[in-house]
C-alpha cells in the first residue's frame, strides 16, 4: 500500500526558500567577488616581486654578457636562467626566447598573450607544453629597442593556493548559510507565534470559552484583532437582542393569552362581543410579534421613528386587564390627556405601559393611577403607581436587571422592569422607582423631547 501525505502550502516555507535563496545569492556572489579579488592581489603581489627583482634580471643579464650594444643578442643568446622568459616586437611576435623556455618549448607565447591582451589582470594561460601559467607584461628597453618582456610561472602552486583560499571561502559560507537557516527559521516561528495564539484564542472564542481577543498583540496585528473584537461584539449583542426580544415576546404574549383565557371564561359576554376581544387580544399579539422581530433585527435605537398617542393605547391595556384580575375590582385612576404623544414608536409605549400596569395590576390592593404630561424641562413624563406593598429601597435599583424579581412568591420570570429600563435607556431617558401617595411602588419615566 503506498502512502500519500497531502501538500499544505506554508507561508513559513515560502519566507524561507526566498529568504534563503536571497541569502545563497548574495552569499555566492560575494565569494566568487572575494575570491576573484583574492587572485587580482595575489597577482599584483607577484608583479611587485618581479618589479623589484628587474634590477637583478638585468646585472645578470649584463653579467652574463647577454646585453651587447647590438641587438644580435635576441637571436644568438642560450645563455640558462632561472626565469622562463619570451622577448616579443611591438607586433607580439615572438623574437626570443629564455633557455627554460626553449625545453619548455614555449614558441609561441606571444602570439597566444597577444589574444588576451587586452583583457583585465591576471593574465592566465594554457600555453604549448600544456599546462596553465601566469603572464606578467614589462615593457623594457634593450640595445636601444623596446620590446614586450613577458615574465612566465607555473601556476600550479597559485593554482593549489587559490583552490585552498576558495575552499575555505565556500566552507564559511556553507557555515554562514547554516547559521542563517537556524535564524530564519526561528525568527520565523518567533514571529508566527502571535498568529498562533490569534489562532488558538479564535478556537476558544469558538468553544465558548472566551468572549474576545486579547489586546496586547504586535502593531501589525491590532488592525486585524481589533476589527475581530468588533465582529465578536456586534455578534454577541445581536445574539443577545435575539434571545432578549424572544423571552420579551413570551412575556408579552403571557399577559395577552391570559386576557384570552378570561375572556372565554366570562359567562357574562355574548359569543360575538368575546370574538371581538379575542380578536383584539390577537391583533395586539400581531403587533408584539411584529415589534419584537423588528427589533431583534435593529436594535432598540432603530425603532424611534414615530410619535405614539398614549390614551388609546392605555384603554386597550387597562380593558385587558380588568378581564385579568377583574376578581381584585381594581380602580384605575387615569390622568392623561386625548393629545398626550409618546415621542416614540407604538411598540416601545405598549411595552413600557404593558409591563408597568401589568405589575401595578399583579401588585395592588385595589388602586392604580396611571399619567402622562410634559414637564417644564421639555421631557415627556409617564407615571405608574400603585396601593400595593411597594418596593424595598435596597433593591430598587437590582430590579432593573434581567432576572432579578422583588416579589419571589409570585410568577415571573424578571423580565418586564428589565425591558423597560432597557427601552428608556434607548430614549435616553431614566426609570426611577419611589414610594407612591398610595403607599405602594410608583414608577416614573422621563423621557428628553
Amino acid at each position: 500500500m503506498q502512502l500519500k501525505f497531502p501538500f499544505r502550502r506554508r507561508l513559513l516555507t515560502r519566507m524561507f526558500v526566498t529568504a534563503l535563496s536571497l541569502i545563497a545569492l548574495v552569499g555566492f556572489g560575494l565569494a566568487w567577488l572575494i575570491n576573484i579579488l583574492f587572485a587580482q592581489n595575489h597577482y599584483n603581489e607577484e608583479t611587485a616581486k618581479l618589479i623589484a627583482e628587474i634590477p637583478k634580471v638585468a646585472a645578470e643579464l649584463k653579467e652574463h654578457n647577454i646585453i651587447p650594444e647590438n641587438t644580435n643578442w635576441l637571436e644568438e643568446n642560450t645563455t640558462p636562467q632561472k626565469y622562463i622568459l619570451a622577448s616579443c616586437d611591438q607586433d607580439y611576435r615572438q623574437i626570443w626566447s629564455s633557455s627554460r623556455a626553449t625545453v619548455l618549448g614555449l614558441f609561441d607565447t606571444c602570439e597566444r598573450f597577444n589574444s588576451i591582451r587586452f583583457d583585465s589582470p591576471p593574465y592566465y594561460l594554457t600555453l604549448a607544453d600544456s599546462k596553465n601559467y601566469f603572464l606578467y607584461l614589462l615593457p623594457v628597453e634593450l640595445g636601444k629597442q623596446q620590446y614586450n618582456l613577458l615574465v612566465i610561472k607555473d601556476a600550479q602552486n597559485l593554482e593549489q593556493e587559490l583552490d585552498k583560499f576558495s575552499h575555505r571561502t565556500y566552507w564559511r559560507l556553507g557555515m554562514i548559510i547554516a547559521l542563517a537557516l537556524f535564524l530564519l527559521i526561528s525568527a520565523g516561528y518567533w514571529g508566527m507565534r502571535p498568529l498562533v495564539r490569534l489562532r488558538n484564542e479564535l478556537q476558544q472564542v469558538s468553544s465558548g470559552k472566551a468572549q474576545s481577543l486579547s489586546q496586547d498583540y504586535p502593531v501589525e496585528l491590532e488592525g486585524v484583532t481589533q476589527a475581530l473584537n468588533q465582529l465578536l461584539v456586534q455578534s454577541n449583542a445581536q445574539q443577545e437582542r435575539y434571545q432578549n426580544a424572544m423571552n420579551d415576546l413570551a412575556h408579552s404574549l403571557k399577559t395577552r393569552l391570559a386576557a384570552v383565557h378570561a375572556i372565554t371564561d366570562d359567562n357574562s359576554l355574548s359569543k360575538s362581543l368575546a370574538n371581538d376581544k379575542i380578536m383584539e387580544q390577537i391583533s395586539q399579539m400581531d403587533q408584539l410579534v411584529k415589534y419584537q422581530l423588528k427589533r431583534a433585527m435593529l436594535g432598540r435605537k432603530g425603532l424611534k421613528q414615530q410619535q405614539t398617542l398614549v390614551a388609546p393605547l392605555i384603554d386597550q391595556l387597562s380593558q385587558m386587564l380588568f378581564k385579568v384580575y377583574r376578581d381584585k375590582q381594581v380602580q384605575l385612576h387615569l390622568a392623561v390627556s386625548a393629545e398626550q404623544v409618546f415621542p416614540g414608536d407604538e411598540g416601545d409605549l405598549m411595552e413600557l405601559c404593558g409591563n408597568l400596569m401589568e405589575n401595578a395590576f399583579k401588585m395592588c390592593i385595589s388602586q392604580v393611577g396611571v399619567s402622562a404630561s410634559y414637564s417644564d424641562n421639555g421631557e415627556f413624563v409617564l407615571i405608574i403607581e400603585d396601593d400595593g406593598p411597594g418596593i424595598a429601597e435596597n433593591i430598587r435599583k437590582r430590579i432593573l436587571q434581567r432576572g432579578v424579581r422583588a416579589d419571589t412568591q409570585r410568577p415571573g420570570q424578571g423580565i418586564g422592569l428589565a425591558v423597560c429600563h432597557e427601552i428608556v435607556s434607548s430614549y435616553n431617558g431614566t426609570l426611577n422607582i419611589e414610594t407612591s401617595e398610595l403607599e405602594g411602588a410608583k414608577f416614573i419615566i422621563r423621557i428628553p423631547l
